[in-house]
């Protein structure tokens, strides 16, 4: 038998899961610490900054903050001043950690460095916490809500970035 790379990839990528007594196939890919890292330090290599590694106390306050919010999924920031925080929620199994990073290193369009500002209208914070420069360790948490409400994503930053008038890199 001939697997395609796409075939042996989802035959190497399958766990097995109990879910309401049925054995039902599931799948860790783009949500490991390595996925979380590869988009982060790719978007900081982008700008002459240099790696995050991920840290287990960080990603401990991730998960228990994104355990909160299992219940309504709402995107609200814990407060916790340790750490700076990124949040996304999608519906559906398309929110991966590494599609949420993503979606955050997307906004890198609409930052300014000249003026270290957002364009008008736009968000950009959450790019610049991905990319600032003192930010050196990272956690992540990626939760399905309840009610199928989607999956959120929690990833928290140390020590924390986006100081009003520092750049971040």
């Amino acid at each position: 038998m001939v697997f395609s790379k796409v075939s042996s990839f989802w035959l190497a990528c399958i766990c097995i899961s109990m879910f309401v007594g049925m054995i039902t196939p599931s799948c860790n890919a783009q949500n490991s610490p390595q996925d979380y890292l590869a988009v982060h330090n790719a978007a900081r290599q982008a700008v002459g900054v240099g790696p995050m590694t991920w840290d287990n106390a960080v990603a401990k306050a991730a998960q228990d903050y994104a355990n909160t919010r299992v219940g309504d999924c709402r995107m609200v920031h814990s407060g916790d001043r340790r750490y700076g925080e990124n949040l996304a929620w999608g519906s559906g199994d398309f929110m991966t950690g590494r599609r949420a990073v993503e979606l955050w290193v997307a906004e890198k369009q609409d930052y300014d460095y000249g003026t270290n500002t957002c364009r008008p209208g736009k968000v950009c914070g959450h790019y610049t916490q991905v990319v600032w420069r003192k930010s050196v360790k990272l956690g992540c948490a990626r939760v399905q809500c309840r009610n199928n409400l989607g999956y959120l994503v929690v990833c928290n930053y140390s020590p924390p970035g986006n100081y009003v008038g520092e750049r971040p890199y």
